[in-house]
């Protein structure tokens, strides 16, 4: 219905892409073992203005590729304070994010067809005098 909004309506346009979270934390993990607030810190390196998700989400989807066995992790003993838990990339983890990076592409190539198309439609439209 017109003017109404369905619920989570607002989610779905915002800027909060949580699925993309998961190829971010496995090319991070790639570089090697990080802690989960390590991690979580360095997901700006990935445009993000700030942090584009809280920590219980990243560890929900540090579980979950763990779970899918993408991931591992084990206890580390820090220099001080209690042992923290250390999370690496497992082979099936590489060969997924190999996946991601071959959808994202496919992807990028759309998303670049479509500004394309838009702002040839939008010059055409706005010369027209509309």
């Amino acid at each position: 219905m017109p003017g109404r909004r369905r619920r989570g309506a607002q989610n779905r346009c915002g800027r909060r892409i949580t699925r993309f979270l998961e190829p971010c934390l496995l090319l991070l993990l790639h570089g090697g073992e990080s802690y989960g607030y390590e991690l979580l810190d360095n997901l700006e390196r990935f445009g993000f203005s700030e942090n584009p998700a809280d920590s219980s989400t990243i560890y929900r989807i540090l579980r979950s590729l763990e779970d899918k066995g993408f991931a591992t992790s084990r206890w580390a003993e820090g220099d001080s304070g209690p042992a923290r838990r250390v999370y690496a990339l497992s082979p099936a983890g590489d060969r997924y994010l190999q996946m991601w990076v071959s959808d994202l592409e496919e992807t990028d190539r759309i998303l670049h067809r479509f500004f394309s198309k838009y702002q040839n439609h939008m010059e055409l439209h706005h010369s027209n005098g509309k």
